[in-house]
């Protein structure tokens, strides 16, 4: 199958799962002898911009001519059999999907996250899940600045959002949702439920297991609220786990985080982890904790520890219940520290914790291998082949 791929990447310096699934799906392809190409621009680019043109970065985001013409191009020259679609922010815009239709090739769009309902993708303001804007306005999420915190820098997104709802709904003739739970509030949220199917993100097999019981607790993301990192904080002082707490990520809580780990001698954080470094904390891990107070829509960190055989302690809600709910790790009430405490201790019982580690390679082994993720990519093109938008 010929499959152009088209994605805006996000900036390099700041780690993105989302760029990872783009890469590792592209090699999966190719490696199985499809003809993949990527379509791309990338954020990075915005800083050596001229000053006008940074200005009408913003403009552009709900519809970029030059994008679509730009697609439109490489469409002629390329004809391939599907486009899939990844993030359209803030280069691209939903302009590609006209150029798309134009030329007659159907779209499949990975939803790696809200922001069809959300202006910033998250579902979270002000310390707690919302929805106010599902399925409605985003003028919620203007008048609060959802976005970096700004009602100025929310605007695009929101415009967005209003202008290209029908385009979304109409022109994307399947769309890949990386959680059930996911695709449950999409479709409440009035996306066409025929077309939103569920296609989890793969791991690829890190070649290594957990020797023995672990030698720390990890935890690996991005060091913000919405992550839960204030309420692992928290939890951790009153759990008496008995391993280390590994911290290992960069956020806006970088420094409240280095603060509390120095004062310490339990919490260790280690800053920014590449890949490598971070498949060597996980195969040493006795678990990985996933606190997030946001609605989780994968949860890569957590099948990335199932890969290496290491349960996984995460909030109980999101994605998160589909991934743990059945025995392969411990889920905690969302946002409650003591309920977080409890589950961090009882993870690491021997017993339990073996058991566990088993079970999460067992999963991961049937639902989450490069070859399962393989059929389920090409399932999902060759549905949005045969389905006409006409």
């Amino acid at each position: 199958m010929k499959v152009l791929v088209v994605h805006n990447r996000y900036r390099s310096g700041q780690p993105s799962g989302e760029n990872a699934v783009v890469d590792q799906e592209v090699a999966l392809l190719a490696g199985a002898g499809h003809e993949v190409s990527l379509f791309e621009r990338h954020s990075d680019d915005i800083a050596a911009m001229s000053l006008p043109a940074k200005a009408s970065v913003p403009l552009r985001v709900p519809w970029n001519p030059a994008a679509r013409g730009a697609l439109a191009t490489r469409l002629a020259r390329e004809r391939p059999d599907v486009v899939h679609l990844h993030n359209t922010f803030p280069l691209l815009s939903p302009s590609v999907l006209a150029a798309c239709a134009d030329a007659g090739v159907p779209v499949v769009a990975t939803l790696h996250n809200y922001t069809l309902v959300c202006t910033p993708g998250t579902l979270f303001r002000d310390g707690k899940v919302c929805r106010d804007c599902v399925g409605g306005s985003p003028l919620p999420a203007v008048r609060h600045g959802c976005y970096r915190g700004s009602a100025v820098a929310t605007v695009p997104g929101a415009v967005s959002q209003v202008l290209n709802r029908r385009r979304w709904r109409t022109g994307v003739s399947r769309f890949f949702c990386i959680s059930a739970a996911q695709r449950e509030l999409l479709v409440a949220a009035g996306l066409p439920a025929a077309r939103l199917v569920v296609k989890h993100n793969f791991v690829p097999d890190p070649g290594v297991r957990r020797a023995g019981a672990g030698e720390h607790v990890l935890f690996l993301g991005r060091l913000a609220e919405e992550k839960g990192v204030r309420l692992l904080m928290a939890a951790w002082e009153r759990a008496g786990v008995g391993l280390p707490l590994v911290v290992a990520g960069t956020g806006p809580l970088e420094r409240e985080v280095a603060a509390w780990a120095a004062g310490r001698d339990d919490v260790h954080y280690v800053g920014l982890a590449d890949r490598a470094r971070c498949r060597e904390l996980t195969a040493r891990a006795a678990a990985v904790v996933a606190p997030s107070e946001w609605l989780e829509t994968f949860g890569l960190v957590v099948v990335e520890a199932m890969a290496a055989g290491v349960p996984a302690v995460a909030a109980g809600h999101g994605a998160f219940v589909e991934l743990l709910g059945d025995g392969t790790g411990l889920l905690h009430r969302p946002g409650d520290a003591g309920s977080l405490a409890d589950a961090l201790a009882a993870i690491v019982e021997p017993g339990r914790n073996a058991a566990l580690g088993a079970a999460a390679r067992r999963r991961y082994v049937r639902d989450f291998t490069p070859e399962v993720g393989l059929s389920r990519l090409l399932s999902g093109y060759e549905a949005a082949v045969g389905h006409s938008l006409r």
